[in-house]
């Protein structure tokens, strides 16, 4: 099948009219930044990781009302209970304690929302597309979202993950290279600094294991790497850090602008923000947090938990040194204007490499 007829089908099928999907950030999913992508022809996203079922609610009211519809809604699969390490927290704890306020010894039981109470709130969306990260959805899930017309977009980030996604019942594949920001969505925690597999050659190999339509995602922010993405198969892209310095993403303007001019080797993946493998840039906190003098990070989510205080202050402060600024290889190729620009700019630009 043609790049042409791939696109027009995944447009067709999902009620687009630009085969680019905005990437689901958790803890940054603005509604106005998904309803100017979705009103610009692409796919809005909500990360509903943090969320409670009534902010579900209210987020997919509000896009719904002031766009044509078009979003995804996404969930982690919820990880084992952690192991938790008195001792080791409370190193961490007098650590971070030298980069914000005091932390208190109950910070690290933070527990997550109800994962099934927000499986049943995405139901009561009515969400067109909901997707999953870390993992998959329980089968009996899975099987009412086909009941109900659901499509089930399935993020991986190696081709073992994508076969059994598909064999899952995935109606999409998103593989996640290594250069995206944000967290990395192995579904073994345990193995994600390990699996880290480039995009251009994820994207193929995904696209000969499955029998459905892949998306390709981490380190797409222009025209060029969409091109590149549609080239070697995929049907869509998404773009995840591309969007943030976007006024519709409303992220502390700290972070926004430390996004300029940033190369790909300036950001690394770590565990410091939360327990899990997820890539930032290398600010000062990150740098001394992984040192060998600091301390081992403690499992998630004990860990977001803990460095809840420092993160908090630090958007307050508008201090990005302490602040966790996820960003993708490509975060340099972000600019600041209304996401409906660059959304548009970045498929003309495709458009013109491709010679649609």
């Amino acid at each position: 099948m043609s790049i042409q007829d791939r696109t027009k089908a995944f447009c067709e099928r999902f009620g687009l009219r630009v085969p680019i999907l905005l990437a689901p950030l958790a803890g940054a999913s603005a509604p106005s930044l998904s309803i100017a992508v979705a009103n610009a022809g692409g796919l809005g996203a909500c990360g509903a990781l943090l969320m409670t079922p009534a902010e579900i609610g209210a987020w997919t009211e509000e896009v719904r009302a002031a766009s044509n519809g078009a979003f995804q809604l996404n969930l982690w699969i919820p990880d084992p209970s952690p192991v938790r390490d008195p001792e080791r927290e409370a190193r961490v704890r007098e650590f971070l304690a030298t980069w914000g306020p005091e932390v208190s010894p109950l910070a690290g039981d933070a527990t997550p929302q109800d994962f099934n109470a927000q499986c049943r709130a995405l139901l009561d969306a009515r969400a067109p597309i909901v997707s999953s990260v870390m993992g998959l959805y329980p089968p009996d899930f899975v099987a009412t979202l086909k009941s109900r017309d659901i499509a089930w977009f399935a993020n991986v980030s190696t081709v073992a993950e994508a076969r059994a996604a598909a064999a899952a019942g995935a109606d999409v594949v998103i593989a996640q290279g290594m250069e995206a920001g944000g967290h990395r969505g192995c579904f073994d925690a345990s193995k994600a600094e390990q699996a880290m597999v480039g995009l251009a050659a994820l994207v193929p190999a995904v696209v000969d294991a499955v029998n459905v339509p892949v998306v390709a995602t981490g380190g797409i922010a222009d025209g060029r790497g969409v091109a590149a993405a549609l080239v070697l198969g995929a049907s869509a892209a998404q773009v995840g850090t591309g969007f943030l310095r976007a006024p519709e993403a409303r992220i502390p303007l700290a972070w926004a602008e430390a996004l300029a001019g940033v190369a790909p080797e300036e950001t690394i993946v770590s565990r410091v923000f939360s327990g899990r493998a997820g890539r930032s840039l290398a600010t000062d906190y990150v740098r001394a947090a992984t040192s060998e003098r600091a301390p081992r990070p403690a499992p998630y989510p004990v860990q977001r938990g803990l460095t809840a205080a420092m993160r908090a202050a630090a958007n307050k402060a508008g201090d990005v040194r302490r602040m966790q600024a996820w960003a993708g290889q490509s975060a340099a190729l972000a600019r600041a204007e209304p996401a409906a620009k660059i959304l548009q700019r970045i498929w003309s630009d495709a458009v013109a490499l491709l010679r649609l």
